[in-house]
This record gives structure tokens, C-alpha cells and sequence, in this order.
């Protein structure tokens, strides 16, 4: 996507009465920071919006740089808190080994509101695994929490089989279940922290799943502005929910949703709740 049609975006999410948008793209060096600064910049002079970035691990000077412009939060998920599990299933950076927990603290310490989270069943992933995994969100004091079902594609080396990471208790399944429990439970832990119902949960259950998710602990839903042609070029699991519907459509799919379960629809920027 152009500058212009990032920004363009932003603004029909002005229109459609969003309070915040978020940029997520790839962990893509090749992405110039001075590029996205200037994205950032014009999204707030445009539309004021509250930004939200998703870029991946990067350099302590290019997170400043884009705090600098205007961004007002980050999302990185940590993936898993066991260290060699972790190892196994991310690749480390081309410029530094991969430390997504000592970057969270750095966003923090910046001035972003963060967020961060997991995928619920991933293999290797055993139950004291998922448990410390929601111990490290209140431990992070994180702002949102994203909790979704493992969903395997098949291009992938953890998808088609060829990595088999070794588990020492029982595997965690990665159905829907399990995710609502563990949605559940992290609203018990973090009371406070915003917590999405999300598109993998969606996927999995396009019936109820973000209902289901939202009436389990969740407060958050993410509509996606990305115009259908770029849409369907992000398929980070198959069968995506939303995957060609229009940002006007989307909106209106979730307003009936979110109204259908007694829920009001909030406005404003959407930080987190303080206590």
C-alpha cells in the first residue's frame, strides 16, 4: 500500500467513527522508519486518530523516531515465555538475536501503550507453558492482550509438520474452547488491560466466535480497513474471516454483532482502563 492509501484509510476510519487505527505490517527491514514516520504524521495531522503500530521487533532508535511522530501505542506479541520454545519457532533478527520480551519493556519505557499476547495451542506449547504465559501479561503490566487460537498454514515448517518441537506435559489443543478459557482467565489476571475477540477466533467459529469472545472476557474488536485487494494477499492462516469485505461492510457486520450480545459500542481513542 501507497502512503496515500494507508492515510486514505485512516480517514474512513474517521468516518466511520473509529477512534484509533492500527498499522501492522511484516517484520520487514527493507521498510523505511522515515517512511513510516511520515505515515504516522499525516494519519494524526488528517485525522487525529490515536496510532497504533505492529512492525515487529526493530531498533530502540526507530521506535523513538515513530514515538516521536505521533504513535501512540505498539503491539508485539511475545509468542511464548518459554525461552526454548521460543527459539525453535522464531528465527532471530538479522541484526540481533530475538528478544521480544526485553523489547516490550523498551516500548514501554518510550512511552507506548503496549500490547502483546500469545496463540493458544501452538505445538509444543503444554499447560504450565500457557500458564506462565498469562502470569508474564500481568508481569509486563501490559495495556492489551491478544489471545487467538493456534490455526496452522500449511506453507509454514510448524504447519506441514517438519517441526516438531518436544513437549513435556500434555500438548494444549488450539480450538475455540480453550482460547474462551484462556481469554477467561487473562481478564481475571488483567482486569483492566483491553482484551481482543479476534479475527482467528472469528475464523475458527465465523458463527459466534467473536461473540463468544467478547461475552468471555474480551472488550475489544479490530474491523479491518485494508481495501480487499491487499486483504486477500495477507493470509497469515487460510480462510480468514473478513477476508473481502469492504471496510463499510465490516463495520456493519460487527456493529449487529457486537449489539446482538447487549453490548454499547465505545467511542473515543480506546486506551487502557486504569484502576
Amino acid at each position: 500500500m501507497s502512503a496515500f492509501e494507508i492515510v486514505e484509510c485512516a480517514r474512513m476510519a474517521r468516518k466511520l467513527g473509529y477512534g484509533t487505527v492500527v498499522l501492522q505490517g511484516g517484520e520487514d527491514i527493507s521498510i523505511s522508519p522515515d517512511w513510516i514516520a511520515l505515515v504516522v504524521r499525516e494519519i494524526k495531522n488528517e485525522t487525529n486518530l490515536a496510532v497504533t503500530l505492529s512492525l515487529g521487533e526493530r531498533p530502540e532508535n526507530e521506535l523513538r523516531l515513530w514515538k516521536e511522530a505521533g504513535a501512540d501505542r505498539y503491539l508485539l506479541r511475545f509468542e511464548t515465555s518459554n525461552e526454548e520454545l521460543f527459539k525453535l519457532i522464531h528465527p532471530s533478527l538479522p541484526w540481533k538475536v530475538s528478544d521480544r520480551i526485553e523489547q516490550l519493556k523498551t516500548l514501554a519505557r518510550l512511552g507506548y501503550e503496549v500490547g502483546s499476547g500469545v496463540m493458544v495451542g501452538i505445538p509444543g506449547q503444554d499447560y504450565e507453558i500457557l500458564a506462565n504465559d498469562i502470569m508474564t501479561f500481568k508481569e509486563l503490566d501490559l495495556d492489551m492482550i491478544g489471545v487467538g487460537p493456534y490455526i496452522p498454514h500449511p506453507c509454514t515448517s510448524l504447519g506441514d509438520g517438519s517441526l516438531k518441537p518436544v513437549l513435556k506435559g500434555a500438548q494444549v489443543p488450539n480450538d475455540e474452547l480453550m482460547t474462551l478459557k484462556t481469554v477467561a482467565l487473562t481478564r481475571l489476571v488483567c482486569p483492566y488491560s483491553n482484551i481482543p475477540s479476534t479475527t482467528a477466533l472469528a475464523t475458527i467459529d465465523k458463527e459466534s466466535g467473536r461473540e463468544l469472545g467478547l461475552m468471555r472476557g474480551a472488550n475489544i474488536v479490530m474491523p479491518n480497513l485494508t481495501p480487499p485487494k491487499y486483504r486477500v494477499l495477507y493470509e497469515i492462516y487460510p480462510d480468514k474471516a473478513c477476508a473481502n469485505e469492504t471496510a463499510e461492510q465490516c463495520t456493519l457486520c460487527l456493529e449487529q454483532r457486537i449489539e446482538s450480545i447487549g453490548r454499547r459500542i465505545g467511542s473515543g481513542p480506546g486506551g487502557r482502563r486504569r484502576n
